[in-house]
């Protein structure tokens, strides 16, 4: 339209002119943030002091989170309710890395990472409370390894969470001190709970089934951190872990058999007293050296021998009908009768006597006393049932507090 026409023509005057001016003035609108784009923003721009917020819904990612400035609170609004997602996972190795102190994580779901579900490394003051990690496609070797994963920390609480699915360990902390695992369950892991190289940890009121094995309290070698001991296993119901073993070739739990119950492996000072086995088909609880068979050690600062463990108070109802340890399968194939409710391979340090190794007491339920020294030194079953070296009371372990 021609100028001369517009300004015959007042109306279209008018409305040519607000157009212009409209569009002269008007400010093209940010396109909104997804919550997923926001929530990476807020970890990467978090003060100390802040609570980041994770709103009901299921939120996507294809790619790793991670924390690094202290004192931050992530909290969601339920452990089935809001849920980071990464089914479509495209980078990284976690869902979310953490390495900051006085951390809180809370009230909230991790599903699907390509890796670890939720890693939490050189952390003093970590608590992960009401937190559910989880693949939701069931055991399969090619899940991530770990579910809640602190590593190398210091005053770790993990409490009413929920790890479901993980290729190695549902819930681990290694290589920390001062642990408290309570009021939690680790169900379809390969190992469900694990304590691994670490010192002064309290697993109690947790329910581990459904694993290759429920609970497990390790000392390894060629690690930074060794020494593990101080470690109560209490109040836990222990049961049907029968789940077949799903870890990668060449992973340690990979030995694990299925059917175990709890495995003490070359750690010290451990109590394990209050719990509920049952059900578990290879074994409900199993105490041994990590030279067992014959493994080479190339670690000369490692010690693969368990010392002081007491046993006591624990209710062991069924349980050993499936032996899978080669010691358990040969011990069933000469007795014909299901694997004693606890079992020390004999294994002990080059000048130790055995009196003070294993120490069982008070324990009740079917087939309570049950117990075996396999003597297994030399590479062959020589099994001992007397309890009355191991009729002894070692000290009792002090609280965690922190």
């Amino acid at each position: 339209m021609h100028l001369s026409t517009i300004i015959r023509n007042p109306v279209a005057a008018c409305l040519t002119m607000a157009l212009l001016a409209a569009c002269g003035e008007a400010e093209i609108a940010a396109p909104e943030l997804s919550f997923a784009e926001s929530f990476q923003t807020q970890l990467i721009e978090a003060q100390p002091g802040a609570v980041i917020e994770v709103p009901a819904g299921i939120h996507e990612f294809t790619r790793s989170l991670s924390l690094t400035v202290p004192n931050v609170t992530i909290r969601g609004v339920g452990i089935d309710a809001s849920i980071l997602s990464f089914k479509n996972q495209a980078q990284g190795a976690e869902g979310l890395l953490v390495t900051a102190n006085d951390f809180t994580i809370e009230n909230l779901a991790i599903e699907d990472t390509v890796g670890d579900a939720l890693k939490i490394n050189q952390s003093t003051n970590v608590t992960v409370r009401n937190v559910r990690t989880e693949w939701t496609n069931g055991p399969d070797s090619g899940n991530g390894a770990y579910g809640i994963y602190p590593v190398q920390s210091t005053n770790v609480l993990i409490e009413g969470s929920v790890a479901i699915g993980a290729a190695d360990a549902g819930i681990y902390v290694g290589q920390s001190s001062q642990i408290i695992v309570r009021n939690s369950r680790a169900e379809f892991n390969v190992a469900g709970i694990e304590i691994e190289n670490s010192t002064y940890a309290d697993v109690y009121e947790n329910v581990a089934t459904n694993n290759t094995g429920g609970i497990l309290v390790f000392d390894l070698p060629n690690l930074p951190v060794q020494g593990g001991q101080a470690t109560r296993v209490f109040n836990n119901q222990i049961y049907g872990n029968n789940t077949e073993n799903f870890a990668p070739p060449g992973n340690i739990v990979g030995n694990v058999p299925p059917g175990t119950g709890m495995l003490v492996l070359a750690n010290d000072n451990i109590e394990v007293f209050g719990n509920e086995f049952a059900d578990n088909g290879n074994v409900n609880l199993m105490i041994y050296s990590f030279a067992l068979g014959g493994r080479t050690i190339d670690d000369p600062n490692y010690d693969p021998y368990p010392e002081q463990i007491y046993v006591h108070d624990n209710q062991f109802v069924s349980g050993g009908t499936a032996p899978r340890h080669w010691t358990l399968v040969a011990l069933h194939e000469t007795t014909g009768k299901p694997s004693p409710n606890i079992v020390w391979d004999g294994m002990l340090k080059p000048g130790a006597m055995n009196s003070s190794i294993v120490c069982i007491g008070n324990n009740h339920g079917d087939y309570a006393a049950t117990f075996v020294n396999l003597n297994a030194g030399d590479g062959t079953v020589k099994a001992s049932f007397d309890t009355v070296a191991h009729d002894c009371i070692l000290p009792r372990l002090n609280p965690i507090e922190f």
